[in-house]
């Protein structure tokens, strides 16, 4: 079973009931049609850039690749023995790209760091 993080490109002030509401809507099927946004462009650059999802190829920390990606989100779905440091990257690029991070296991919500000192 793999351990699943989203990240999403919400607007500032977005609360993790609407991260939450995204997910259910993302889980429904039911995707806005709309350009990327640009800061999950720059995060998946990033992410893909240390952790390649094309091809799928042994010692991948996704169980599932390609990456799922929409305008306002990235699914990655872990294998549970994937490093820290990959946990780690993820959750650091997601501060710098302005993302808020959604852990499926227990549905917590991580805003942004510069959010959370606002």
């Amino acid at each position: 079973m793999s351990f699943d993080l989203s990240v999403w490109a919400l607007p500032n002030g977005a609360t993790p009931e609407q991260v939450r509401a995204a997910v259910r809507q993302c889980r429904e099927g039911r995707h806005g049609e709309r350009h990327p946004d640009p800061r999950l462009v720059a995060f998946y650059r990033a992410i893909t850039a240390s952790y390649p999802d094309r091809p799928a190829r042994p010692g991948t920390p996704w169980e599932v690749a390609p990456l799922h990606t929409a305008a306002d989100h990235i699914e990655m779905n872990l294998y549970p023995t994937c490093p820290d440091q990959v946990l780690l990257d993820i959750e650091r690029l997601a501060g710098e790209h302005d993302l808020m991070l959604f852990d499926a296991q227990d549905g917590s919500v991580y805003p942004p760091p510069a959010r959370v000192r606002s």
